[in-house]
């Protein structure tokens, strides 16, 4: 039986809400246990840092690797710090010492996502985070899958698989992520792997709550279930030739905007974008090979009931659809399954093994990837 390994994985994702933790016992395949969880929010001065950030990284100049404004740099020393606290917050709930953690898997922030550009810019110091919590930490997971000319996302796939053989679910399994921007995972029975962003999660509802309010999200899709989605918009936005490129692709947060809604009301333009993510799943089972039996939803669009029921609306009546079901209600945590992912990246990495696949970033053959910082003695 192959050794498993105590495993820390972090992950900040395109919502920019804050950083999620998970401790989990794993051997990088099949073997896995959950232990513990964290979550740190950013405050709102945080976010703007990391915002400002995303804005700079717009403007660097392609051709200079690793460059840094101002901005990007204090927003790296401020992410990674937060994710120091998210580990020893981890540990002393669960009253364990950086002895006992074999690894940590550090997602970081991304601000820049240009795979077509073989560019990926994810905000976080490894070495420090290292030498900080004591622990051996790996880092910088997209850049080789991107620099072979794969996407670099989605990364959770293959966690994904290893948490459908664990369930009783009749295949082939569609598992969702709602994060900031979406991604789809399917699921096989002979262990075939299509992943890819389907499009806009939670980012551009988040974005325009934000817009016109103090609020940073529609809490429990407030706003959009008392506006009415605009058919033109909807229209104008399903038109984006990006729902006409074939998997495996990816997204940057920026790539939609939201010009078009700009005569709609704060609720009418709520229940638009969120209608237009239902839509753009829905629009993901046209290029899977065959359709799914079971849709798993996980991430934070899971706690919004009129993206839910939007999304059960778009999907019902596909052929062979079984049913949608939010992660929890078959015991996973869904809010946990990135930080999770990147615990079982971590270990794979150690290990060698593969975490990108052509089914899932393009890439032309299977890769590990990440980069290793050891602590300090």
């Amino acid at each position: 039986m192959t050794k498993t390994r105590l495993a820390i994985g972090l992950m900040s994702g395109t919502s920019m809400d804050g950083i999620d933790g998970a401790l989990i016992r794993i051997d990088g395949e099949g073997q896995l246990e959950t232990i513990g969880h964290a979550v740190l929010g950013y405050s709102g001065s945080e976010r703007e840092l990391i915002q400002q950030a995303l804005i700079d990284a717009a403007t660097l100049d392609p051709g200079v690797r690793g460059a840094r404004t101002e901005a990007m740099s204090k927003a790296e020393m401020t992410v990674t710090s937060l994710h120091a606290r998210v580990v020893s917050d981890l540990l002393n709930r669960l009253s364990l010492p950086p002895e006992e953690i074999d690894v940590i898997g550090f997602h970081g922030q991304t601000v820049l996502h240009r795979p077509e550009q073989h560019r990926t810019i994810q905000l976080g110091d490894g070495d420090w985070l290292a030498n900080t919590t004591g622990i051996d930490v790996i880092y910088d997971f997209r850049s080789q899958d991107v620099s072979a000319g794969g996407q670099g996302a989605p990364l959770v796939p293959i966690y994904h698989m290893a948490l459908v053989k664990q369930a009783s679910l009749e295949y082939p399994v569609a598992v969702v992520n709602l994060g900031g921007v979406g991604n789809v995972t399917w699921i096989s029975s002979d262990d075939e792997l299509l992943a890819f962003d389907f499009g806009p999660g939670n980012g551009l509802i988040d974005d325009w709550v934000g817009l016109h309010t103090d609020l940073t999200y529609d809490h429990n899709g407030d706003f959009a279930a008392t506006g009415n989605p605009d058919a033109d918009v909807l229209s104008k936005m399903l038109e984006h030739p990006f729902f006409k490129l074939p998997p495996p692709k990816s997204l940057d947060r920026k790539d939609f905007v939201t010009d078009s809604l700009d005569h709609l009301s704060l609720s009418d333009g709520a229940a638009t974008l969120t209608l237009f993510t239902a839509k753009a799943l829905a629009l993901a089972h046209v290029q899977f090979p065959q359709p799914a039996n079971s849709w798993i939803i996980c991430g934070g669009g899971a706690h919004n009931p009129v993206l839910m029921n939007f999304i059960e609306r778009e999907l019902t009546g596909q052929s062979g659809t079984f049913g949608v079901f939010r992660a929890d209600d078959i015991g996973w945590n869904g809010d946990f399954i990135e930080a999770e992912a990147f615990a079982y990246l971590a270990v794979r990495s150690l290990r060698q093994l593969p975490i990108t696949f052509p089914g899932t970033t393009g890439v032309d053959h299977s890769m590990s990837g990440g980069r290793l910082a050891r602590a300090s003695a």
